[in-house]
């Protein structure tokens, strides 16, 4: 049995989005954008308003959860304001990520919004 792999088929079929979450994944979709990674969709996930504004890369697509829970400002190193405030913008997560086939998230384990 041999396993044959159309290589165009998948490209056309496929959407991959990576999504970076917080600080620490921010910098990681920056990094992967500046890299020149291709055939991929870049997303920023952050509560923080300067650092999604900061970063580096019309490439990617900027979503700010927690505009109430945070008023623009970052989680504070509080894991479950970062929880609420992805609640608060579940629907704008959502659209973000429609049409996707597969999802890579980068978080960094730090404490605030990528950790939430």
């Amino acid at each position: 049995m041999s396993f044959e792999f159309d290589e165009e088929e998948f490209e056309r079929d496929v959407k991959i989005k990576v999504v970076g979450v917080g600080g620490g994944g921010g910098n990681a979709v920056e990094n992967m954008v500046r890299n020149n990674v291709e055939g991929v969709d870049f997303i920023i996930v952050n509560t923080d308003v300067a650092a999604l504004k900061a970063k580096d890369g019309s490439a990617m697509e900027r979503v700010q959860i927690g505009r109430k829970t945070t008023k623009g400002r970052g989680a504070g190193g509080k894991p479950p304001v970062a929880a609420e405030s992805a609640k608060e913008n579940s629907d704008d997560i959502e659209e973000a990520l429609n049409g996707a086939s597969l999802v890579f998230v980068a978080a960094g384990m730090g404490g605030g919004t990528g950790t939430g």
